[in-house]
């Protein structure tokens, strides 16, 4: 790996950008006809942190799942009259009036419920814990039901920013039935067809009111303390196992209600001379009847776990097939920017043939990870686990990388000499300068003279790992395009 030059955890006002280097990026782009409010715009959307979380709640079908589409602009969630459908993804992301953050879709939640329906009802519970601010879905044809009056209890107890939504409010007769709901003490109704997207843009409105802005990067040495890992992975994979096996106790105790416990397990754990902060998802195994609900909850965990955490350390069943809930939770991990350490369990029950076979799959179904430090270990015997660490903290450092940007800007001409776009239409779009506008992960910002196309920016990626190393994180790359100007250019 090459000298790197790794963040600070200090903060400045533009972003990760020293005051030289932005004065120095900011007359390179004038020079390229750059507005400089464009460029001020990308290197905030670049170098935020997380995304503010919005949780869409309410009881089975009052819309919820028509709403989370209409917010997000696409059907993506799935609308069905059952609660506790599985879905593929528990979070999607939107934007409105120039804002990004996150919408968990959960099933509908009941009070009083056995089975299934008491896994959705915590599925909601838990969405509202992890939430920073919440849509209550209320059929407004149905009015205030005991079940809404339920749920407005629980959200008094969250103590989180709530917005009303009276849905189903088709036109004007329908006013006075959301006018009704002033009844649940919880401020305004919104009127609002989800179906058909009537008002939708004022509730909206008050979402965003009630949302916090995505914060600025807080992970590590900002914070201090033991660095954070997330094991996860899908059900019975030996999670607790591995915990179990680090912290040299039994500190998790694996219980076959699904549900039972609401919070992942925190433990600090002394590893290779080390504290670091665990963060356990296990907890939920496999019953035929709870199925559905109960791996809808476990990604709404993993998904709450990988959010605490600055590592995910993706725990895979190496006696097992890569399955297709393998890929969706390394997946989630990805679109989240965790470092990611991925575990291949059972290691030690393999014979040569299996191992065989599960290189192949691993070149075909996590081509997408390559990157990403991988251990075979066994959380039974312990084999390897004195490996877990190094490869934990090649991760980080991947993950804390920065490139100035002169030495960026260097590299991007190199590859523009050297492996130009492709000519589409008469025109060759080429980057015409670029920096990296934050850490945790690295995230670049390129500046073209046109459309960059997804295979070429695949190449940057590539190239920027062969020139820089970051191993073990994902990379974010945006591009922004120049408009058209004058004959000038």
């Amino acid at each position: 790996m090459n000298d790197q030059i790794h963040s600070d955890g200090s903060a400045h006002e533009h972003g990760e950008l020293g005051d030289a280097e932005y004065a120095e990026f900011m007359e390179l782009a004038a020079q390229e006809g750059f507005d400089p409010e464009e460029v001020e715009g990308a290197l905030g959307e670049a170098g935020h942190g997380p995304l503010p979380v919005l949780a869409v709640v309410g009881r089975p079908n009052v819309g919820k799942s028509t709403l989370v589409n209409r917010i997000i602009g696409r059907r993506e969630a799935v609308v069905q009259d059952k609660p506790g459908v599985t879905r593929d993804r528990v979070s999607y992301e939107a934007e409105w009036a120039g804002r990004r953050f996150k919408v968990v879709d959960t099933g509908g939640w009941e009070q009083d419920v056995l089975g299934l329906d008491a896994s959705v009802a915590a599925q909601a519970e838990y969405a509202i814990e992890t939430a920073d601010a919440v849509v209550f879905v209320v059929d407004s044809t149905v009015g205030a039901t005991d079940t809404d009056e339920a749920v407005v209890k629980l959200l008094r107890r969250a103590g989180k920013p709530v917005v009303l939504c009276a849905n189903k409010v088709d036109g004007q007769s329908g006013e006075a039935d959301a006018t009704a709901l002033w009844s649940l003490g919880l401020g305004e109704p919104y009127p609002v067809s989800s179906l058909h997207g009537r008002g939708t843009g004022d509730m909206l409105d008050a979402v965003l009111e009630a949302l916090p802005d995505a914060p600025a990067q807080k992970f590590g040495t900002a914070l201090g303390g033991p660095r954070r890992i997330a094991l996860i992975g899908r059900p019975n994979v030996g999670k607790s196992s591995l915990l179990n096996k680090v912290a040299g106790e039994d500190r998790v105790v694996v219980n076959e209600l699904a549900g039972t416990t609401r919070d992942p397990v925190d433990e600090l754990i002394n590893l290779g001379g080390i504290t670091w902060k665990f963060i356990d998802t296990a907890g939920i195994r496999r019953r035929v009847h709870l199925q559905e609900g109960a791996d809808y909850y476990a990604s709404l965990r993993t998904a709450a776990a990988v959010e605490k955490a600055e590592v995910a350390v993706v725990l895979i069943d190496s006696s097992e097939s890569i399955s297709v809930q393998d890929q969706r939770i390394i997946t989630m991990a990805v679109e989240a920017g965790r470092a990611i350490v991925v575990a291949f369990n059972k290691w030690d029950t393999l014979d040569e043939e299996r191992r065989y076979y599960l290189e192949r799959e691993i070149e075909t179904e996590l081509a997408q990870i390559a990157w990403a430090p991988r251990v075979n270990v066994s959380a039974v015997t312990g084999r390897h686990m004195e490996k877990l660490v190094p490869a934990i903290e090649t991760a980080l450092e991947g993950w804390e990388t920065r490139v100035p940007t002169g030495r960026l800007n260097a590299f991007l001409g190199e590859i523009v000499a050297s492996n130009p776009h492709p000519i589409r239409g008469g025109k060759q779009p080429r980057i015409l300068f670029g920096t990296q506008a934050g850490t945790k992960p690295p995230r670049f910002v390129l500046f073209a003279s046109g459309f960059l196309e997804h295979g070429y920016r695949r190449f940057v990626e590539r190239r920027l790992r062969e020139e820089f190393g970051f191993e073990g994180t994902p990379i974010h790359i945006s591009v922004r395009v120049r408009e058209k100007r004058g004959r000038n250019k």
